[in-house]
């Protein structure tokens, strides 16, 4: 079954006003759309556009625990992913996600506390990890993402402080590490506060032939949340711009920060947010910092592998999810046992770009840009058709399991 799936963008603060409803064909209403969620999670789950065809279910996550076997197969207990349109105009909050173990342990502990699942307070919503990747949709998509050398901070540290010995704590703690420095800035001691401060003053100074990435966003951080930790912490960073159809990965442990574009995202079904900073939501330093990886990697960046003409599969290792994107160019495209990319279970489709076809077993569907279908295992192999006219090359992302 193909099963038409559509339902309502969040709207928190930071969303952009356009892109989304742009996506979809709908009318900017001049309200932010932050993300809209295509899957089963509770919090805001998927709306079925044709309930008839399910038993009379509003929602996908209804109609899984009434029929779990017909919508998932018969040896899942469970939808392993939640996808996402993600459309940022300001960036979002500095935040890292957890562990399996980590989620468990906090959910298990928040429940013995009797804390609401709908508490602003609450850091773990359900027991579930939540490693996401993003693949941007927009010309380019902007974020903060992982920790990078302490050499390369210190130098920009360097080039802020411009002698004037301001930002000589600062450098002084970089010298024993990330972790220290983390720790040092986000208890926001005077010391730490000072050189927030310090860091805002001084990149608001620097002339815009010297800023760098890292400088600017800290100048533009320090506008919008002035004295807030994560200003300075911005700056331990890598500063990550993606082109369209790149994509990066965020595993447990990754401190990030969206800050502007529009992007597909795919994650484990959880909705578990540890946060540090930049935002008027829930912080909670100590367990921010109970689940923050403090290893310097590099940007990540994931690179897709290429299974075929027209097809990208993004896959990260362990996560139990893979996104695949098929371009059009007029020729079918088999996915599936049989095909040129994997199939795992049930999988949500979204059409960003012009008209495609997906022909399972059972039936086929057509989807227009903005539209989007729930498939389940029954359809076995899928062939895509996606053409390429008019100066549109049609496009369609699959989330499946991995």
């Amino acid at each position: 079954m193909f099963l038409g799936i559509t339902n309502t963008p969040r709207d928190y603060a930071w969303g952009s006003v356009t892109a989304i409803p742009e996506l979809l064909g709908r009318t900017v209403t001049g309200a932010p759309q932050a993300e809209l969620w295509l899957g089963a999670h509770p919090g805001s789950p998927s709306v079925v556009v044709n309930p008839a065809m399910v038993g009379g279910a509003d929602t996908l996550h209804d109609w899984i625990a009434a029929e779990p076997e017909t919508a998932l197969g018969a040896d899942r207990t469970g939808l392993p992913f939640l996808l996402k349109v993600l459309a940022a105009a300001a960036p979002l909050s500095l935040q890292a996600h957890p562990t399996p173990e980590q989620a468990r342990e906090g959910f298990e502990r928040e429940e013995a506390a009797g804390i609401p699942i709908d508490d602003p307070a609450r850091n773990y919503k359900d027991p579930f990890p939540k490693p996401e990747l993003v693949v941007a949709l927009s010309e380019r998509f902007e974020a903060l993402s992982g920790f990078r050398p302490v050499d390369e901070t210190i130098a920009e540290v360097d080039l802020l402080d411009a002698g004037t010995g301001r930002l000589g704590p600062l450098h002084v703690h970089l010298q024993h590490g990330l972790e220290d420095t983390v720790r040092w800035l986000e208890t926001a001691d005077a010391s730490a506060l000072a050189v927030v401060q310090a860091v805002s003053d001084l990149a608001a100074a620097l002339p815009d032939d010297a800023q760098t990435p890292n400088t600017a966003t800290a100048r533009d951080l320090a506008a919008a949340y002035p004295g807030d930790p994560g200003v300075v912490v911005s700056l331990l960073m890598h500063r990550v711009t993606l082109a369209a159809g790149e994509a990066m990965y965020l595993p447990a442990g990754n401190i990030h920060a969206y800050l502007d574009g529009l992007g597909i995202e795919l994650m484990a079904p959880s909705d578990n947010v540890l946060r540090g900073g930049l935002t008027p939501k829930h912080v909670d330093v100590a367990e921010l910092l109970h689940v923050l990886d403090f290893t310097a990697y590099p940007a990540p960046v994931l690179e897709p592998e290429a299974a075929g003409p027209g097809v990208d599969r993004f896959a990260p290792e362990g996560v139990g999810f893979a996104l695949l994107r098929v371009t059009g160019d007029g020729r079918p495209v088999g996915l599936g046992s049989g095909g040129v990319a994997p199939l795992t279970g049930p999988s949500i489709a979204i059409c960003t770009a012009g008209v495609v076809t997906l022909v399972g077993a059972t039936s086929a569907t057509l989807l227009r840009q903005g539209e989007s279908c729930y498939i389940t295992p029954d359809e076995g192999d899928v062939t895509v058709e996606a053409d390429s006219t008019d100066g549109v090359t049609s496009t369609v992302f699959i989330a499946t399991g991995a």
